[in-house]
């Protein structure tokens, strides 16, 4: 949509960032967006390696490791009435 940034766009950013923050501030927001972007790469980066080590390690042990979830011991209970209705009929509005 946007396509790439060339050098009169980037001349034209820096102009209204000078003319917005001024030349002491500048750097200083330099610095901290350097800052910001070098976290988000190593967040990512973790990201990406602890994905792959899951991955690896899920097919190691021959498949996805399964959810917790209800226990097929343990079924709940069925009722035999329509949902929102009781058995002895006290739910009933009318």
């Amino acid at each position: 949509m946007f396509g790439s940034i060339g050098a009169p766009e980037l001349i034209l950013i820096f102009i209204v960032a000078l003319l917005i923050f001024g030349p002491r501030k500048l750097p200083e927001l330099g610095r901290a967006l350097g800052k910001g972007i070098s976290e988000f790469r190593k967040a990512t980066t973790d990201l990406k390696s602890t994905l792959e080590r899951e991955i690896s390690e899920s097919e190691a042990t021959g498949g996805v490791p399964s959810a917790p979830g209800p226990s097929s011991k343990n079924p709940a209970p069925v009722s035999d009435s329509p949902p929102g209705r009781g058995n002895d009929g006290a739910d009933d509005p009318a």
